[in-house]
């Protein structure tokens, strides 16, 4: 593959991963990973439980330290120098609660907060209640989000991806724990993004609602790639849109040098809610 990462329209590929391990307690938990994205491409992480996929995601966000091997997002070496306010993070779900309440405008906005910029930018409230909008959730900006149920939370947390706009948006099973209706609005959100020119890496346990997205698929197992192409065909009882299928997975903390990426669930600086 060629040095260069970049041409004059931007980065030639969203993500670079090479011969990435990862070793947590003693265990070896990624074994040798490569996986290269092409800028624009949608591409789902698949694997059982134990697979490496969500430790993948991880490494690839700086949650966890490598091992071995190099990571580059948007043409950039993992690190300070990550252009972390052009990537969204969504996890399966809201971390734990710090105590602190916070509104959903509060969590929404703090997407938009990045590096230095401990304000949001002009014209941060529309942007905000448009993100929570098109998630089913106008109406609810002022609501705590410990008061929420699990689904709402997680369009919280859809939203709070999804206001910045990003050119790498990394989805954890997003959507288990909502409803078909939203799942629905969820996956054409994504796909607008798609179709103007993001990058979409999701974990996923089975295509669902995301099939028609998804243009490949990156398997792993026991630490490995086992997979990488088109993605398999879904089994017949878990082919339909509807199918529901919930299975936990531990949440990358916040990447040390991209704390916007994580959830801030204390007030916002300067921020009321629209």
């Amino acid at each position: 593959m060629s040095a260069d990462r970049t041409d004059a329209t931007g980065p030639t590929n969203a993500v670079e991963a090479h011969g990435v391990e990862v070793t947590l307690g003693g265990s070896r938990i990624l074994l040798g990973v490569d996986v290269v994205v092409p800028a624009g491409e949608v591409v789902a992480l698949l694997g059982t439980n134990g697979s490496g996929k969500s430790t993948l995601v991880r490494a690839l966000l700086g949650a966890v330290p490598l091992s071995a091997g190099t990571v580059h997002l948007l043409g950039e070496p993992l690190g300070p120098r990550a252009p972390w306010s052009r990537i969204g993070y969504v996890p399966q779900r809201m971390p734990a609660s710090s105590g602190v309440s916070a509104t959903a405008v509060e969590v929404v906005a703090s997407g938009l907060l990045h590096g230095r910029a401990l304000r949001p930018p002009r014209g941060w409230r529309t942007r905000v209640r448009a993100a929570l909008d098109a998630v089913g959730m106008a109406g609810h900006e002022r609501r705590p989000v410990q008061e929420m149920s699990g689904g709402q939370q997680q369009r919280v947390l859809i939203a709070r991806a999804l206001v910045r706009e990003p050119e790498l948006l990394v989805l954890d099973e997003p959507t288990s724990g909502i409803d078909v209706p939203t799942q629905a609005t969820f996956v054409d959100t994504v796909a607008r993004l798609h179709g103007q020119g993001a990058t979409v890496v999701v974990i996923l346990h089975e295509l669902g609602p995301f099939e028609p997205l998804i243009q490949r698929a990156v398997v792993l197992r026991h630490g490995r790639v086992v997979h990488d192409g088109l993605p398999p065909r879904p089994r017949l009882d878990h082919a339909g849109a509807t199918h529901h299928h919930e299975h936990a997975h531990h949440d990358p903390d916040p990447p040390p040098t991209g704390p916007a990426l994580g959830p801030t669930l204390g007030p916002t600086l300067g921020m009321e809610a629209p």
